[in-house]
């Protein structure tokens, strides 16, 4: 595979262009217009940010980039998909409101928001690329069904993967729940008797039926079935599912690496990256 280019740009302006139009120049000049966008639906993948957190990528980037793809034709929408961890993005109704709370909305974006993995993580689509780790990476439905990807990424440190760069934004960030349970984990998950309530949601939802109630009304999952989906890690709401244990850093970036390439098979791609206000963690 030839290598892409990579054209850069610095923060400095004058009285003539401001950061918005360097922008500009840099993705045309970088080709973003040999894309065919006319009516395409084109995701534009980026992090919305934990409320209270500012390093985030300013929502006036990504009204100028969603201003540039609507003039080639194109259909935009922002998109990610809900955390692993607990916090204010692990489902669609927190997530929006996240968004919306950072800027990421139709005013200061100009743009629709689009909770790609659904209301609780587990709206995906399985890509198969036949990975040596991943044989098909469980994709939020919203990035798997778009045209065209786009990706705006805020570079920076991460505790596991080293940086956070367009690898992690995609691989990662538009992995579903599950998926981010598969990148995660090389073991199935487990139930964590002392938080699990015996509330059954878990087994009811369980499409492989890898999971009942004991006599002590407390989950337990039946390893010969379960596949390691990470579906009721999603659904519990009281730690009681959890992960296993992490999986090293270096097969975690090859798990990462494989889930980049199932969202960007044979779609149109572009990829923008700001390295400022960098993080030392995720």
């Amino acid at each position: 595979m030839e290598k892409s280019k990579v054209y850069f740009t610095n923060l400095r302006t004058n009285p003539q262009k401001n950061l918005l139009d360097k922008m500009e120049s840099l993705v045309r000049k970088a080709g973003i217009e040999e894309i065919d966008f006319k009516n395409q639906f084109t995701a534009i993948k980026l992090h919305f940010g934990e409320p209270g957190n500012l390093a985030y990528i300013r929502p006036n980037y990504i009204a100028r980039m969603v201003k540039v793809l609507r003039n080639l034709g194109a259909k935009p929408f922002l998109t990610d998909c809900n955390t692993l961890y607990s916090g204010q993005r692990a489902n669609a109704v927190d997530h929006l409101q996240s968004a919306m709370e950072n800027g990421f909305n139709p005013i200061s974006a100009q743009c629709q928001v689009i909770i790609a993995d659904g209301l609780k993580g587990t709206d995906y689509r399985e890509i198969e690329i036949n990975g040596e780790y991943c044989k098909a990476p469980k994709i939020g439905t919203a990035v798997a069904d778009a045209d065209i990807i786009i990706s705006m990424t805020h570079f920076k440190g991460h505790e596991q993967s080293g940086f956070g760069g367009t690898f992690k934004n995609l691989g990662m960030g538009a992995a579903s729940v599950p998926g981010k349970l598969e990148l995660h984990s090389a073991a199935q998950p487990v139930i964590d008797t002392e938080n699990c309530i015996g509330c059954n949601v878990c087994v009811k939802h369980c499409a492989h039926d890898a999971i009942h109630l004991n006599a002590q009304r407390k989950a337990k999952i039946d390893y010969n079935k379960c596949t390691g989906c990470g579906q009721c890690v999603a659904l519990c709401q009281y730690d009681g599912a959890v992960m296993g244990d992490s999986d090293t850093s270096e097969r975690l970036n090859c798990k990462i690496a494989e889930y980049t390439q199932a969202i960007l098979r044979d779609k149109p791609n572009f990829h923008v990256s700001f390295i400022m206000n960098v993080s030392p963690e995720c």
